[in-house]
């Protein structure tokens, strides 16, 4: 599943592409904006919020989100897509670019004012100008029993965290993914080790796994084989995805 500083980049990317311009053609291939017609409409700004995705104009504002295996393309006017059309779910062209947002696993729009109602159940936005670190370490202490595996999930928690970085960040911290959030030592440092790893990819590319895809691999600190387990629980999502981790870096806790 695409992370924060995926969408992050998406959002600069169209950004380049859509900011400030007139939009010459949009083609929702959903039912529910089939006939919605935003021609004549001036881009006003393109931001990200963790793992959504807004266009903006005077009057609306079109959110997106990627799901699993949405992605945002640029292409030039008359350039053969290299994602099968039957994919592209919404199509936002102006006079120099044409944007396409493939798979996208939601898209709506809203009005302006209602913005405000897609991420207002969100913990702060890592990737976001007013990250609030004091604010997501007090909404991980709320549940204090839950494994800090599955609590980075939680998108309520703090914005932009997917399956990839959580493995890193407990790898970098030398926590075990199953240590219950209030037993985690250091739960500041590890919420700015969070900030960190996102900030690098979002802002650095490209970005090196430490621990993601690498069981049975040796550990980048210690040498020893590295693991991966499932984690799963019904408030993050029914399908268990594994986080990966070393055994002797990150014991499991007493």
């Amino acid at each position: 599943m695409p992370e924060g500083d995926t969408v992050f980049l998406a959002a600069a990317r169209l950004r380049g592409a859509l900011d400030g311009k007139a939009l010459t053609r949009s083609d929702f291939r959903v039912p529910r904006y089939a006939t919605l017609d935003l021609r004549g409409q001036v881009v006003e700004s393109v931001g990200s919020y963790g793992k959504h995705l807004f266009v903006r104009t005077a009057a609306v504002s079109i959110h997106t989100h990627l799901k699993m295996e949405g992605v945002w393309r640029v292409y030039r006017p008359g350039q053969k897509w290299t994602k099968p059309a039957f994919t592209a779910r919404l199509v936002l062209a102006t006079e120099e670019a044409e944007a396409v947002g493939f798979s996208l696993g939601l898209v709506e729009v809203l009005r302006r004012d209602d913005e405000h109602t897609a991420i207002e159940h969100l913990g702060p936005d890592l990737l976001g100008p007013n990250w609030d670190p004091d604010e997501a370490v007090r909404r991980l202490r709320e549940r204090p029993d839950r494994p800090i595996g599955l609590a980075l999930l939680d998108q309520r928690n703090l914005a932009g965290i997917g399956n990839i970085y959580r493995s890193e960040i407990c790898f970098l911290r030398r926590v075990h993914p199953a240590t219950p959030v209030g037993r985690v030592a250091d739960l500041a440092g590890l919420v700015d080790e969070a900030h960190a790893v996102l900030t690098k990819a979002a802002r650095h590319p490209p970005w090196r796994a430490l621990a993601y895809g690498r069981q049975r691999q040796p550990c980048r600190r210690c040498g020893h084989g590295m693991v991966v387990h499932l984690l799963a629980d019904d408030e993050v999502e029914r399908a268990e995805r594994g986080i990966y981790f070393c055994p002797r870096c990150q014991p499991v806790p007493d």
